[in-house]
């Protein structure tokens, strides 16, 4: 999959495409069913397959103060739709002037002129153009005026309701990943280079890879069975804490995974941590004698849980 700047014209033989267009933050089941249109009319039709979508996420240039809540980081999303097969992802820059944009100049000089779309495929909520003046019907006015073919995907119903980025959020702050995993059709997972810490993991016989949360939703604070893939393609089991280690001074927060019978040095390598099953909040102890008894059980607990995991499938 190619990917592409958005301060530049889409080049000529991924122009005339069919784009899917929506923010995608965690690309759920719902966003994969407009993704999955995109694709299909492009293939049935002999035409790139396309996605535009917008970095930083709209919310965050509008709403700056407000809490972390993304799902993925913008390149975990452009991996993800190279994995579903697109043939090139664009990546609109959204600040304060193209925010700007009326929704006639979003579609006479973004979706016609730099990427020459033949056709547009979005979801019912997908709103554009200056303080959101533009809706779907807007959108499939402008375009059959310009001879594109404009879809509008229904909302996949899952697990008694429309899944969507809110409930996939609202499940990892109430510590269900298995739940979010579902919506999402994978593991809710953290990206980010492993930074040196205070390096007090290895001291009491659990080393750890700390990764910084970044812009990420915070799930529930607590420890977690967890996946750990590797700058070298490896998969790990583990288990990680995620929060602000109420046990030490001064409080810092983290995600810290350890990796069973793994040797190495992760410093400096970006990894992926997935989180499988919530096993506990975060405490504190009396002693360390006591928190070391407790991670041990806490990494049974994970052992167990990875090991039925991977004999199920």
């Amino acid at each position: 999959m190619e990917r592409l700047p958005g301060d530049r014209p889409v080049p000529e033989h991924l122009r005339g495409g069919v784009v899917a267009l929506g923010n995608f933050d965690g690309f759920h089941i719902g966003h994969q069913a407009v993704v999955g249109r995109a694709l299909a009319r492009a293939r049935a039709e002999g035409r790139p397959a396309l996605v535009a979508t917008f970095d930083p996420h709209p919310a965050r240039l509008f709403r700056p103060d407000a809490p972390p809540f993304l799902l993925t980081t913008i390149e975990q999303r452009l991996d993800l739709f190279a994995a579903f097969g697109m043939d090139g992802a664009i990546v609109l820059p959204f600040d304060h002037a193209f925010a700007a944009l009326g929704p006639e100049r979003f579609m006479a000089e973004w979706l016609e002129d730099r990427i020459g779309a033949a056709g547009l495929v979005t979801g019912t909520d997908f709103t554009f153009g200056k303080a959101r003046a533009g809706n779907t019907a807007l959108l499939a006015e402008l375009g059959t005026a310009r001879g594109m073919l404009v879809e509008t995907i229904s909302p996949v119903e899952a697990e008694g309701g429309i899944a969507s980025s809110t409930r996939i959020r609202d499940y990892l702050r109430a510590g269900d990943p298995r739940a979010a995993a579902r919506l999402l059709t994978r593991p809710f997972a953290i990206r980010g280079a492993v930074q040196h810490g205070d390096k007090l993991g290895r001291t009491i016989g659990y080393p750890t890879a700390n990764v910084a949360i970044g812009d990420y939703l915070r799930p529930a604070y607590g420890v977690y069975a967890v996946h750990g893939r590797l700058a070298d393609g490896r998969v790990m089991d583990g288990a990680a804490n995620l929060g602000i280690r109420p046990q030490f001074d001064p409080p810092k927060e983290l995600l810290e995974p350890t990796f069973f019978d793994f040797s190495g040095d992760l410093y400096g390598q970006v990894i992926e941590v997935e989180l499988i099953e919530f096993l506990r909040p975060e405490a504190k102890f009396d002693s360390i004698d006591a928190l070391i008894a407790q991670i041990d059980a806490d990494c049974a607990k994970a052992r167990q849980i990875l090991a039925a995991q991977a004999s199920a499938l």
